[in-house]
């Protein structure tokens, strides 16, 4: 046989060429069948063991935390505290094991109705104790003594409440409402509501109207100036919470906010819409007219009014709405949640003018000057004559 011959026999045919290429194939098809099955298994096992893990974990963090402590740990739930809040501050205090779990638990029970206080509790309780707990108000103990602050109360005589119900004096505490490095302090601590805007060398009293209207309860007989206060501005912290977004979306501040709401309480009487009111202050405010409210000339004056007259209206003070345009340099007494949200929601009226009918406080609006001083005859002045004779 020739080495040609030799050649052409070992060489491969068509049909050689092509069964060897399909078993190759079925190899490599066998290989990755492998490998798939290998990874679909890990993978498998990886997800029941992710979902194991969880459900165990669930299990655990709807159990107690540590079933053989039974130490307990004072917890102070604020005023008005959401669900995550407290399941935060629950973990935070080694209670739960986890404040999401808390949160979903509570939801899906249809939980509701928890009380603020300071409460007593344990890593051995469970869910179910906690909220029990927490929906019944059972305190750690009774309040040794509470502070009722109204709608519309000034710093003085919120200082006079705190007087009353303490050993520190009216005077001691305006000063310490009213010192700088207080209010260095406080600024860096409440951020979110404090800012420089209550340097200003015209403001009165940085913290008027940051104090919140509230009844406060205190469990030591004689607590520090700082943690009452301190009280007092977590309470209007949590009272503004709900309103940052709309806050933020009419580019005010919380300063602004609040002055304005100070305003719109100080002139609203029980039978007012203050949402009118304040469309009235912000309908001037457009076309660059003063706001002409009169407590603002008692605030300036520091004085309580029972009338505003026309030698009053003079006083040089940058809390004069009369000469000045314009919010006053802050707020002048403190407003509750309605004041607030008229103060950001206010009606959309075409009224500049608003009376409070003499004896019986019912608001009446006006658009033009010749109207309110129609209103004014009839309402006010021919009203005073009729009962002064």
């Amino acid at each position: 046989m020739t080495k040609k011959e030799s050649r052409e026999k070992k060489k491969p045919t068509k049909k050689m060429t092509i069964r060897n290429n399909l078993f190759e194939r079925g190899i490599e098809a066998r290989i990755v069948r492998r490998i798939v099955a290998i990874i679909t298994l890990i993978l498998v096992l990886a997800a029941a063991g992710t979902i194991l893990g969880g459900y165990f974990y669930i299990k655990s963090a709807l159990n107690p935390l540590d079933p053989d402590n039974n130490k307990q740990t004072e917890v102070e739930v604020p005023i008005g505290s959401s669900t995550t809040a407290i399941g935060n501050l629950l973990e935070e205090k080694g209670i739960i094991k986890n404040s999401t779990i808390f949160k979903y638990y509570v939801k899906f029970n249809n939980i509701a109705g928890f009380q603020a206080g300071n409460y007593q509790f344990s890593p051995s309780m469970t869910l179910n104790e906690i909220t029990e707990t927490l929906q019944t108000g059972k305190l750690v103990r009774e309040a040794i003594f509470k502070i009722t602050v109204p709608e519309g109360y000034q710093l003085d005589q919120i200082a006079k409440l705190i007087s009353d119900k303490t050993n520190y004096s009216k005077e001691e505490i305006l000063k310490k409402l009213d010192d700088p490095k207080t209010i260095e302090e406080l600024t860096k601590k409440h951020p979110e509501i404090l800012t420089e805007d209550l340097k200003k060398e015209e403001i009165k009293h940085p913290l008027e109207g940051y104090l919140f209207p509230a009844t406060y309860s205190f469990y030591e007989e004689n607590p520090s100036l700082d943690s009452i206060i301190d009280t007092m501005l977590k309470q209007t912290k949590i009272a503004l919470a709900p309103y940052r977004e709309i806050i933020a979306e009419k580019e005010m501040t919380v300063h602004e906010v609040l002055t304005m709401a100070s305003l719109i309480e100080k002139e609203a009487t029980e039978k007012a819409d203050r949402k009118t009111i304040s469309s009235v202050f912000y309908n001037r405010m457009a076309i660059d007219m003063p706001l002409q409210t009169d407590p603002t000339i008692a605030y300036a004056m520091g004085e309580h009014l029972e009338r505003t007259l026309y030698e009053h209206l003079d006083v040089d003070s940058p809390y004069n709405t009369y000469i000045h345009k314009g919010l006053t340099p802050g707020p002048i007494a403190n407003a509750g949640v309605s004041s607030i949200e008229a103060a950001l929601a206010p009606s959309e009226t075409e009224f500049l003018f608003f009376l409070a009918e003499y004896g019986t406080g019912e608001v009446h609006y006006s658009k033009t000057l010749e109207e309110h001083n129609a209103l004014t005859k009839k309402y006010i002045t021919d009203k005073r004559k009729e009962s002064e004779e």
